[in-house]
């Protein structure tokens, strides 16, 4: 969906993001979301290319780059 067919509702959902997405410790963000697995994407490099990984007990798996976090999966992503 582009910008510019964001609902009203979508938009303020989307704007009230912003203090976190900027806090990030990237300034470039890469989000990609697969419905059919419910799993969203969050990557703070391209090509992440991480050379660890831990699946947390809530479902979201961080990647690193050595010490690093170079990205986020988060499972069930719409159950959050």
């Amino acid at each position: 969906m582009a910008i510019a067919q964001l609902r009203p509702k979508e938009m303020t959902r989307l704007l009230d993001a912003v203090p976190a997405l900027i806090g990030m410790p990237s300034k470039r963000i890469v989000v990609d979301y697969d419905t059919e697995a419910d799993v969203l994407y969050v990557s703070f490099e391209r090509p992440q290319k991480a050379t660890d990984s831990e699946l947390r007990d809530d479902g979201v798996m961080i990647r690193r780059r050595g010490k690093r976090i170079v990205g986020i999966t988060v499972l069930e992503a719409s159950k959050r």
